[in-house]
């Protein structure tokens, strides 16, 4: 248990920012799964519409540092080759 007035302070802080940084990563795989699901389907319009949304999505989160820019970049590139490869 933190002893000191800041200490204990810094312990709150930091609950509420593993909640807030949670929170982000969770929106961060829904829109990952969001544009999957769309690949699996088949729909390669919806798809592209849906990966649109999600790279802002991706981007925004990498650039609060909740994951490291590399790995927007790797998801990214991942998704975007998945839809190219769907048949029109």
């Amino acid at each position: 248990m933190a002893n000191t007035a800041q200490a204990r302070k810094r312990a709150r802080q930091a609950v509420k920012q593993n909640a807030q940084n949670s929170s982000q990563r969770s929106t961060l795989r829904t829109a990952i799964k969001a544009v999957r699901k769309a690949i699996q389907a088949g729909d390669k319009a919806a798809a592209t519409t849906i990966f649109q949304q999600s790279v802002s999505t991706i981007d925004s989160i990498a650039d609060k540092k909740i994951i490291h820019k590399n790995k927007a970049a790797r998801h990214k590139s991942r998704l975007a080759a998945a839809i190219k490869g769907l048949s029109a």
